[in-house]
């Protein structure tokens, strides 16, 4: 394991040197904790053989026993304590079993949104607005169902530093979509 930080940060490195002082300053103007997460973030990407989405994604495993309904009613319960707004969901694995008349693993996507937190990011950084609204996606494996959500500490950590206000409502935000995840994966509704 150590050796794979030790090439990480000699890659780091190299790039640093080969990117110039440009790359420096926009490092240094960074938010705290930046190399932290960037270190975490290239070490899933190491792990899972290059895997971009892997190395900026949230995952949980749903415990053994644990409904679609019972997830379903953990987002549900989650969003409403925390006023997230659910905005929608695509069935994915139902669309493509009526286009196939064959049987799918389920895979389904859910949409959340706080419409004033996503209006304050867009106006942050407006190319932000590809990540909106925040998904929840729940897909079937082999090993059984797991949830899937963007990673937000990429957001958070690896940006340019937000205004305060704007840092404690994506904060918020983020931590509503971990308490979904979390609850969600053992059927806490």
């Amino acid at each position: 394991m150590p050796s794979i930080y030790y090439r990480m940060i000699i890659a780091a490195g190299c790039a640093a040197l080969l990117l110039g002082c440009s790359s420096l300053r926009t490092m240094a103007r960074t938010e705290p904790g930046a190399g932290a997460q960037a270190r975490l973030v290239f070490g899933r990407w190491v792990d899972s053989g290059g895997d971009a989405a892997a190395a900026a994604t949230w995952s949980r495993k749903v415990a053994a026993g644990v409904t679609i309904q019972e997830i379903e009613e953990a987002f549900a319960s989650v969003a409403a304590e925390d006023n997230l707004r659910p905005v929608g969901e695509m069935f994915l694995s139902k669309e493509l079993a009526l286009r196939s008349g064959q049987p799918q693993k389920f895979l389904k996507v859910y949409s959340y949104c706080d419409p004033q937190v996503a209006r304050a990011m867009v106006d942050f950084s407006p190319p932000m607005s590809a990540f909106l609204p925040c998904r929840i996606t729940v897909v079937e494996q082999d090993d059984g169902l797991w949830i899937y959500a963007m990673d937000m500490d990429v957001l958070l950590k690896l940006g340019r530093p937000m205004p305060v206000e704007l840092r404690d409502s994506v904060l918020r935000v983020r931590s509503t979509i971990l308490k979904m995840l979390d609850r969600a994966a053992s059927g806490d509704f």
